[in-house]
């Protein structure tokens, strides 16, 4: 058996077999934006972006999703680099149902995230190479620590983007991106804003068939750590409704006030929504500027 000083190289070598290089993103297009998504596991993009991801990227805008770990532990079964291997091709076959440009995973271990420098770094290179308009990350107070030191280190790479000497194998960015949170409903140290709200009834199949792709854990993972995994139909056809009912949240009374504001009377009929909080960190534009930037 390997030693566990070994694995990590193992699991950098099968991942990066299947990773393919990142380059330089292509030159922005006129009047389109560039949006990367960051998570911390190779489907919290999905669950928090889909739909305005879907949006975005129907109405040619180019999109990335960033997962900060492998996955390697998100499983009662697999493990390491089999399990990693399993959920990059789960994030390729989610980028190919959603439309978007990329789903880039980087080779840090699911469940042992910190903010070091060095992975500050890769997100700096990574926001730099997409080029990035408006990022997408989590606020820094989540129950799990390679959530909430996710946020922290998108945060920690607001300012640097455009710092040269930071990072300086790839350009630095000339103008600082958007930042912003994913909707949460942890309450301290702040509840969440609903800054931007975008209503997703129109693409919510499009994000149920890009969960679909995670198999591993809508199916497997995620109701087993709930108690609920008998609950799971064993029929493809089947188990997607299910996946569809369950995932369907309560829309808050905040998202809700925000959705009328601006829906304006059809917002009483819409079931499905994402929504995002501006950062303090990287350029701040109005709030009826970034309305705009949002697809509606």
């Amino acid at each position: 058996m390997l030693s566990e000083k070994l694995a990590p190289v193992m699991l950098f070598c099968s991942v990066a077999a299947l990773a393919p290089a990142v380059a330089q993103g292509p030159s922005p297009q006129e009047g389109k934006l560039r949006v990367i998504a960051i998570g911390a596991h190779p489907d919290d993009c999905d669950i928090k972006f889909a739909g305005t991801a879907a949006k975005f990227a129907k109405a040619g805008h180019a999109v990335k999703f960033l997962s900060v770990t492998n996955g390697d532990a998100g499983h009662q079964n697999d493990r390491g680099a089999t399990l990693a291997r399993r959920r990059y091709a789960e994030t390729q076959e989610s980028a190919r149902r959603l439309g978007i440009g990329e789903y880039q995973v980087l080779n840090n271990h699911d469940g042992e995230l910190l903010p070091s420098l060095e992975v500050r770094r890769q997100i700096i290179r990574a926001i730099r190479q997409w080029k990035a308009d408006i990022v997408i990350a989590p606020r820094p107070n989540d129950y799990h620590p390679d959530h909430r030191y996710t946020g922290v280190l998108v945060q920690d790479a607001a300012y640097m983007v455009v710092v040269p000497n930071v990072a300086p194998d790839v350009p630095a960015l000339r103008k600082n991106p958007i930042f912003l949170y994913y909707e949460d409903g942890f309450q301290k140290p702040a509840p969440f804003r609903a800054d931007v709200v975008v209503a997703i009834d129109d693409v919510w199949s499009t994000k149920i068939d890009a969960l679909d792709a995670h198999v591993s854990q809508v199916y497997e993972w995620l109701p087993w750590v709930d108690d609920r995994l008998e609950e799971v139909p064993k029929d493809p056809a089947a188990r997607k409704t299910w996946l569809s009912r369950s995932r369907g949240q309560r829309i808050s009374p905040a998202v809700r006030a925000a959705l009328e504001k601006r829906y304006g009377a059809d917002a009483a009929q819409i079931q499905h929504a994402e929504s995002f909080e501006l950062c303090e960190y990287g350029r701040r534009p109005d709030l009826e500027t970034l309305q705009r930037m949002f697809p509606k």
